[in-house]
């Protein structure tokens, strides 16, 4: 009898060893605080799945999923035809939610700051170097702008927060899309580096008279202050979901999810607003986790949502979520 149950007991514990899932996946910064809570609420609700996920910053996720050496990577950048073509395995953009890169400041004594995109754009490309300039000063009447000399800190990786913010200087800069341009590592022309947008927030907070760009709920978990920007309709707009929301209500959403919302039109929009993406390879190379990957992927749709205004992300518009459901269904 005892060898009987000793048996079973053991044939138990081999299913379940048998049946447990280490799905592992790489990429942004950007929504890794989300993501990070996602996959702890998934496992947690999957006994025997375990989801692995490292932020390295969208370059690497891109170059991790395209090499076949994670189940899933995450940008917030879309994969460009050329790298879609060059992949191993054919991948597919899973949008996940919506947020905003704000532009985050450490000036003595300043609280409250706006900045116009060309001035934005002209501080980055080292033409205006002191928080006292004229033009910094014509859109902040009334603020106290110390002479000190700006610092940029931007990302020292291959960044899908770098692609969305240079993305939305070379919308509006004509300067800035001749010279460095938009991607996730470009040739900054002034500044220092930071790794991920971690590592670029604390650098803002350690340097006086520094400026940098991070997704929104960095600046807020680090209580960094960040500017308003001036958006396409003319209004100054602080980063939020309400704004990101908006941002994302007039984009024309094409099949394969691959689309830009920066310097979006609408009078609430806020400028530098951006999807992320899970990439998903449509044939993953252990098909034993193929259908653990759909299930992940249809629980964030169905249940992962209601977490997202919590940690400052928007959510996906309910029509979008619809859509990518059955894109997440029709995965073979």
């Amino acid at each position: 009898m005892k060898r009987t149950l000793l048996a079973v007991l053991l044939f138990v514990m081999a299913l379940g060893v048998a049946q447990a899932q280490k799905v592992t996946g790489a990429g942004a910064t950007f929504p890794a605080p989300i993501y990070s809570k996602w996959f702890t609420q998934y496992s947690a609700a999957h006994p025997g799945v375990e989801i692995n996920y490292q932020a390295i910053g969208s370059g690497g996720g891109i170059q991790q999923v395209t090499n076949g050496t994670v189940d899933f990577g995450a940008s917030d950048m879309p994969m460009k035809d050329d790298q879609l073509a060059a992949a191993k395995v054919k991948v597919i953009h899973i949008p996940t939610v919506l947020g905003a890169v704000v532009p985050i400041f450490n000036v003595p004594g300043v609280s409250d700051l706006r900045l116009s995109p060309d001035v934005l754009a002209d501080i980055f490309l080292a033409k205006i170097t002191t928080w006292n300039d004229p033009r910094i000063a014509k859109d902040n009447p009334g603020v106290n702008l110390p002479g000190d000399k700006i610092t940029v800190v931007h990302r020292s990786d291959g960044s899908g927060t770098s692609f969305i913010f240079t993305d939305y200087l070379s919308k509006v800069s004509p300067e800035w899309k001749l010279g460095p341009g938009s991607g996730t590592a470009v040739y900054w022309p002034t500044g220092v580096g930071g790794k991920g947008n971690e590592g670029v927030a604390a650098q803002v907070r350690q340097l006086s008279g520094a400026i940098g760009y991070v997704e929104l709920i960095y600046a807020l978990q680090n209580h960094i202050d960040f500017a308003a920007v001036r958006n396409k309709a003319g209004n100054w707009v602080k980063g939020s979901i309400d704004g990101v929301t908006a941002a994302a209500a007039t984009a024309k959403i094409p099949a394969d999810y691959r689309v830009s919302i920066t310097d979006a039109p609408g009078p609430n929009a806020y400028p530098i607003s951006s999807f992320t993406y899970l990439l998903i390879p449509a044939h993953p190379a252990d098909a034993s986790k193929e259908k653990v990957i759909k299930d992940m992927l249809s629980w964030i749709v169905n249940s992962g949502e209601s977490e997202a205004s919590g940690l400052s992300y928007a959510p996906l518009p309910q029509a979008l979520a619809d859509k990518v459901l059955q894109t997440i269904y029709a995965l073979q």
